[in-house]
């Protein structure tokens, strides 16, 4: 804030002198660390008991889908005058302390990664059951689970709208999403095409946080991979018969399959992928004909290179190589952060323009 005399308040409220010929004022408040840790104590707390809150605001409301712990709906929040997307938590969940706290740590989680990439969160509160809920952006578009699909399909409208470049360009908008998530000490543990949200204006968002490690947290990964294996008699059916999607179990590293401790932003590395490698070939490098099945190809076996699938796809050599670099089951052999695989896909964005241009 500046007085008539061209001072200037800092965010102390202590005067300091501006340059000679200097006006404006600031509302970026300097930070002696650029990129804070998302810590427990940030995410986890239970809100207060005194917490009240107007969640009379949001009307209108229609199912969008959700499961397991969550429902997703869409519902119009009527002092903001905008469509919203609101996830609840499940009622019969509404009082166990855990589920809370997961909860509110994704919704946390969610809202403290302030990035183009990933979505916004406006609201936390509790609804007339007393249900925990949040509020976020709502995103008008579709998966990369259901654009690879129409890819696979041949379909000619996803194909011109779709082409390598851009496709190039999707996942590198996933992995700045998850750069700066790691930067700020949050693994998500959970990529996956359903997960990455592509806008009908061209914006890339990772979304689902619920499962994401964040700075201080015990290690849990053997108890996600034994609760995927062990709890769910679901997901230990087949996978080969028509329109079996399991999701998270065929994207998870090696590391998490065998739940390793200290798991760390290589394993998001391994799981993008997973994701590019089904982009190339439709089909994803380990897949069994049951969970336990997968997770055993996923520790021992070697991946088939992506131009050895004959998917039909024309891609370069160097992507192939970027790919399976990603997949290696030695953590130390992959790319060693995001940032490192996100300037090996500008590399081959370029090669892809250079050879446009020959």
């Amino acid at each position: 804030m500046q007085n008539s005399s061209g001072q200037r308040f800092g965010s102390t409220g202590t005067l300091s002198e501006l340059p000679d010929g200097q006006t404006g004022d600031s509302t970026v408040e300097p930070q002696s660390d650029p990129y804070p840790k998302i810590i427990l104590s940030g995410t986890d707390p239970d809100l207060p008991d005194d917490f009240h809150n107007s969640f009379a605001r949001y009307v209108n409301f229609q199912p969008m889908g959700g499961g397991g712990n969550g429902v997703l709906r869409s519902c119009w929040d009527s002092i903001m005058g905008r469509p919203v997307a609101m996830k609840t938590l499940s009622p019969k969940l509404a009082c166990e302390k855990d589920y809370r706290r997961r909860f509110l740590r994704e919704a946390r989680v969610t809202a403290q990664l302030q990035h183009p990439n990933t979505v916004p969160v406006y609201d936390i509160g509790l609804d007339d059951q007393r249900c925990l809920y949040f509020t976020m952006k709502r995103i008008a578009g579709d998966d990369l689970y259901h654009i690879s699909q129409r890819l696979k399909a041949g379909d000619e409208n996803a194909m011109a709208e779709y082409p390598l470049e851009r496709i190039l360009d999707v996942l590198i908008q996933t992995s700045q999403a998850l750069a700066y998530a790691h930067s700020h000490g949050v693994i998500h543990r959970d990529v996956k095409p359903e997960n990455v949200w592509v806008g009908r204006f061209g914006e890339v968002v990772l979304l689902d946080w619920g499962v994401a490690k964040v700075w201080g947290q015990a290690d849990d990964t053997s108890e996600q991979a034994h609760r995927l294996v062990g709890a769910s008699e679901e997901l230990l059916q087949t996978l080969t018969r028509s329109g079996q999607r399991p999701g998270t179990p065929l994207y998870m590293s090696p590391e998490q399959v065998l739940g390793n401790r200290h798991v760390d932003e290589r394993t998001d590395v391994y799981s993008l992928g997973v994701m590019l490698y089904e982009l190339l070939t439709f089909s994803e490098p380990f897949r069994g004909v049951n969970v336990r099945a997968t997770f055993d190809q996923i520790i021992n076996d070697e991946v088939v290179p992506p131009s050895a699938r004959n998917s039909g796809q024309i891609f370069p050599q160097f992507l192939e190589q970027i790919c399976l670099k990603s997949l290696q089951k030695d953590p130390g052999n992959r790319f060693q952060s995001m940032l490192e695989l996100i300037a090996a896909l500008h590399q081959c964005q370029r090669e892809l323009v250079d050879s446009y241009e020959d």
